[in-house]
């Protein structure tokens, strides 16, 4: 693969998006900005020193100039500029329709590029989903949002339209454009776009003007469509929803990384005068990374200004925001680093005297507080038009005075807001929270209480407004292990003594005697949490039980014509390839259709 290096021209500076600079005024007049097609990006004009290759078109770039994003690594030509539509990693959370968590499983042989900071996937420290097309590595996977494929509904709404779900890069080598029938993949960079799930491909530049809606392709006869696939879930993870194993080698690296493998800053590599004129700083983005130890690198010139310090430390975490909200304060004694003219290190690499003894190892990012902002809401009623509601938050603000607020603003005002409530959703790459809030807590503190603990955490939390509805809560627990040929009142007998569960709330809706298993129908998402966990650690008659979530079919959403296909996997047959045959069903179908039998057996399916 050709590899790109860069080296800074003299007199360069970093530019920014156009939306990045009506939010950020620039912090120093010698800077310059560049107007881009695509928010979020932080560029700079740097000399290639080897081939190097255009993220937005593919083509090689001719020259000793390219422009290169120093927050998501993407490189195009100048003339690609005002016409860029790949979105910079630090924007891809605003971009989420319905967030759905990502179920990272060690990744495969092939060559791939990660989705967040745009450079290969080498190694053993690299992650991939099992359900859609995203390649990370292990210390970028935190920094990935909740975008994997929404395979079914959760029964709070319904799936009026199918539009595309579109996914950068990875392409295969013969793919060619839905629009300009041209040659749109890249094995050298991370370039193109393709639907997850009809398999439709398109230039970046090309995608954005094809029809939304999707048909799902040529394999829409056997794929099960997610309108047809009803399960509530809520707090379980997507791995057990889909039935994938569990027990990746790389599962503790999901969370953090810890001190003792702190993650590099994603700097291009520059020449060795340039490196022994850099200092890398640990930056930390709340108190829990702070508990666990879990920091970033950031590389900066050893004469660094506060603001360039500040702005370095958002690239770090991916943040978008204006560096003038942000603040760094050491490790330890809460004192700010203050003073837009003082240096923080001179050129010798020491503190200046006044500063010597006050010189840190260590800085925690911090946010200003406030006395207002501005909230987004989105409305989970809304099918056309604005996404969200903005609206102006003050000290005094409750959730009942937002709710008040944002029915006046959709044209609501009839409605009574004691029907609603607002949800605060964390879009966590490995799982999405949910929780309501109550009625008189303050938004103001809420926010800030976020900001506090992390700074990632807060720009990977939305609030939605919902409908309070009695919905008819039904999870479908299959339990396998249990003694074969018994009757209906000793397997209730079993289920009760072992699971000790609540004879209101679970019954047994399916009986299968020869495979000794049941179907348990429990109306508590608590209840059907506990009963799940504690059937793993559980053996009947010195045999280990199973339990799978099942989810529950809707024929009359079928298309007249379709037959789903169910496709079973044994991954210990034909040479140790199952996993890979399991990812690349999950990828071309419905995941709810693709079962691995070593995983409770081919009952579920």
């Amino acid at each position: 693969m050709a590899e790109c290096g860069v080296a800074d021209s003299p007199g360069a500076s970093p530019v920014h998006g156009k939306k990045k600079a009506q939010q950020s005024p620039v912090g120093s007049s010698s800077r310059s900005r560049y107007q881009v097609g695509s928010p979020g990006h932080c560029f700079k004009r740097v000399t290639l020193t080897k081939p190097t290759f255009c993220h937005n078109c593919s083509d090689f770039i001719w020259g000793l100039v390219g422009f290169l994003c120093e927050v998501c690594n993407l490189m195009c030509h100048e003339k690609c500029l005002k016409n860029l539509r790949v979105t910079c990693s630090c924007m891809a959370p605003t971009l989420v329709q319905v967030p759905v968590a990502h179920c990272f499983g060690p990744a495969g042989l092939k060559k791939r590029f990660c989705c967040v900071c745009r450079k290969p996937t080498e190694g053993n420290a690299s992650l991939r989903c099992e359900v859609c097309e995203v390649h990370v590595h292990a210390d970028c996977s935190v920094f990935s949002c909740a975008d994997c494929r929404l395979c079914h509904q959760d029964g709070t709404g319904t799936l009026d339209t199918f539009q595309h779900h579109w996914r950068e890069g990875n392409l295969p080598s013969g793919a060619r454009c839905e629009g300009c029938r041209r040659s749109c993949a890249s094995s050298d960079v991370l370039a193109g776009m393709r639907c997850e799930w009809c398999g439709v491909t398109s230039h970046a530049a090309c995608y954005a003007v094809l029809p939304p809606a999707c048909k799902l392709g040529r394999l829409a006869s056997v794929l099960l469509p997610p309108s047809s696939v009803q399960l509530s879930s809520r707090n379980y993870s997507k791995m057990h929803c889909y039935r994938i194993a569990e027990g990746s080698p790389h599962e503790d690296t999901l969370d953090e990384v810890g001190p003792s493998s702190p993650v590099p800053s994603r700097e291009t590599p520059q020449t060795s005068s340039s490196e022994s004129a850099k200092q890398a700083v640990r930056v930390f983005d709340g108190d829990d990374a702070v508990k666990r130890g879990a920091f970033r690198l950031v590389s900066v010139p050893r004469v660094t200004r506060k603001e360039e310090l500040v702005e370095a430390a958002l690239r770090a975490f991916y943040l978008p925001d204006a560096p003038q909200r942000y603040e760094l304060r050491e490790l330890g004694p809460p004192q700010p680093l203050h003073g837009d003219g003082d240096d923080v290190l001179d050129r010798n690499g020491t503190a200046p005297e006044h500063k010597r003894d006050a010189a840190p190892e260590a800085w925690v990012l911090r946010a200003a507080p406030l006395d207002t902002e501005v909230l987004k809401v989105h409305a989970c009623w809304l099918k056309t038009g604005l996404s969200h509601a903005s609206i102006s938050i003050s000290r005094d603000s409750t959730v009942d005075s937002v709710l008040k607020e944002l029915l006046v603003q959709l044209g609501r005002q009839e409605k009574d807001s004691s029907n609603f409530n607002l949800v605060e959703v964390h879009m966590g790459s490995k799982q999405v929270l949910r929780q309501v809030l109550t009625g008189e807590e303050l938004l103001l503190d809420k926010l800030q209480e976020i900001r506090k603990v992390s700074l990632r955490q807060m720009h990977q939390t939305r609030f939605y407004a919902t409908e309070s509805r009695d919905h008819v809560i039904q999870v479908s627990l299959l339990i396998g292990g249990l003694p074969p040929l018994l009757p209906r009142e000793e397997y209730a007998q079993l289920v009760q003594e072992h699971l000790s569960v609540k004879s209101h709330l679970v019954t047994i809706s399916h009986m299968y005697g020869s495979q000794g298993a049941v179907v348990l129908q429990v109306s508590c998402f608590s209840e059907a949490e506990r009963v799940y966990m504690l059937a793993k650690d559980t053996a009947v008659c010195g045999k280990q039980l199973t339990t799978l979530v099942i989810p529950h079919i809707l024929h009359n959403k079928l298309a007249r014509g379709a037959c789903p296909m169910l496709v079973f996997v044994n991954p210990k047959s034909g040479g140790m390839k199952g996993r890979e045959l399991l990812y690349s069903f999950r990828k071309l179908l419905n995941p709810h259709q693709v079962f691995d039998i070593s995983n409770g057996g081919p009952l579920a399916g």
